[in-house]
């Protein structure tokens, strides 16, 4: 549990302390620490979750181009490669960058011959489906396809199948592919976005952090609606907001072990609780991300979205105010 009224840090390890020492060494420019925790990732949700903190961190770097120019027939080196190519080729056209088209080609290549040279891996799958969002115009023919649902648009269904037949209910697969249906509907409310999230989570097992993928939804329907408005409070005390966290609730965070948990589905799992004013559930949950918080969902409630600091305060206010609850409930005569 996190010290009452500490600030909280922002740490894309988290609670992952092996990964954490990784980063710390891919930072001066060294990747045997890397390898060696790749070899030792025994699930495909860490392995997904590893890779994709790894190239964050590699991608401004040459780091994981030495490990491949060092070890040339290195499958977990090729995926951490397709990884870095994506993640520069999605920044770029964040940064409207002159070069993204290039850069889009190469990740695409990059990850789609990962694909052959990792055959169960679901990581390159996920990196070509995270392209999908660079096809505004869904030109690729693999970006404009039916999806299983009549009710769903067309889009990458067939790559987020391929992810599910090697990791199914894989979580950033279907984040991705939220993404995907976010940009469809840029502008008025996600409501694709919408159906995708509660269909998803529908279908997903006990234990599954595809059953906080509503939460996530909301915060954007609410970024949309203008957000830190009071009068839009309501948005998160509505009967179907207070349902959805008591889903994720009681169908992922309390099914699953810590280390299986990413900090972003715990922070919105919190956030949707405290905004439901389940404050006692809530607190529960911000114990369980001890002294570890994300700029978002908290960055919503802030008149500044890109200020950290501001989703700092909002995160402390709503801590206090859950754990508060608590405490009257614990010492009411």
């Amino acid at each position: 549990m996190a010290r009452e009224g500490a600030r909280p840090a922002y740490d894309p390890a988290g609670h992952d302390q092996a990964l954490r020492a990784a980063l710390q060494e891919l930072r001066t420019g060294r990747w045997m620490t890397m390898r060696s925790l790749l070899a030792d990732t025994r699930t495909w949700w860490q392995w997904t979750q590893r890779t994709q903190v790894l190239a964050a961190a590699a991608a401004g770097t040459d780091v994981v181009r030495a490990w491949l120019a060092e070890e040339p027939s290195s499958v977990p080196a090729a995926v951490m490669h397709a990884r870095v190519t994506v993640e520069r080729s999605l920044r770029a056209h964040r940064e409207d960058h002159r070069r993204t088209p290039e850069l889009w080609r190469e990740a695409w290549q990059v990850s789609d011959a990962a694909t052959r040279l990792a055959p169960r891996d679901p990581v390159p799958w996920v990196c070509l489906l995270a392209l999908a969002v660079l096809d505004r115009e869904q030109r690729r023919p693999e970006h404009r396809v039916a999806a299983p649902e009549p009710t769903l648009p067309p889009g990458p269904w067939g790559l987020l199948a391929e992810a599910g037949r090697r990791d199914p209910y894989n979580r950033e697969a279907y984040h991705r592919m939220l993404q995907f249906l976010y940009r469809r509907s840029s502008s008025g409310p996600p409501a694709e976005a919408a159906a995708f999230a509660h269909w998803a989570a529908g279908a997903a097992p006990p234990g599954s952090a595809l059953h906080v993928l509503p939460l996530y939804v909301r915060v954007e329907r609410y970024r949309r609606s203008g957000g830190h408005d009071a009068a839009l409070d309501l948005h998160w005390v509505a009967e179907d907001a207070t349902r959805e966290a008591g889903r994720a609730l009681h169908s992922w965070f309390a099914l699953t072990h810590p280390a299986d948990r990413s900090l972003l589905d715990l922070n919105h799992l919190a956030h949707a609780l405290w905004g439901a004013l389940q404050f006692r559930d809530a607190a529960r949950v911000f114990d369980a991300l001890g002294p570890y918080c994300t700029s978002l969902p908290w960055a919503c409630r802030t008149s500044d979205p890109g200020d950290r600091a501001q989703a700092v305060e909002v995160f402390l206010q709503a801590r206090a105010r859950s754990h508060a609850a608590v405490h009257d409930t614990d010492h009411r005569p």
